[in-house]
């Protein structure tokens, strides 16, 4: 069984026992999280929500907050001797998926 949820503006594909990586989320490590379901799937059943499916809950337990690999940004214009170059880490939240209910 898998669920598609929203998690701070995106949309993941859940499953049980799945880490996913999502920006920064409010809450302490350890806090459990209850997630609302936009879309359940599995054994040949999909079932659609208008915007969430009724009933259906994902409950997930925060792991870490955590920094994501740097990211170059760097900034040329030729023949003009322009150079920039910018660094930047995204902070992230690691999810554990615990139970999928419907």
């Amino acid at each position: 069984m898998y669920a598609i949820v929203n998690i701070g503006g995106k949309q993941y594909k859940a499953e049980k026992d799945q880490f996913i990586y999502t920006n920064r989320l409010e809450g302490k490590e350890g806090s459990s999280i209850e997630l609302d379901v936009l879309l359940i799937g599995g054994d040949d059943k999909i079932e659609v929500g208008t915007p969430l499916v009724k009933g259906a809950k994902v409950s997930a337990k925060i792991l870490s907050h955590l920094k994501d690999d740097k990211v170059i940004v760097f900034h040329k214009k030729r023949r003009k001797g322009y150079q920039k170059s910018n660094g930047h880490r995204q902070y992230l939240t690691k999810v554990l998926i615990e139970k999928i209910t419907k």
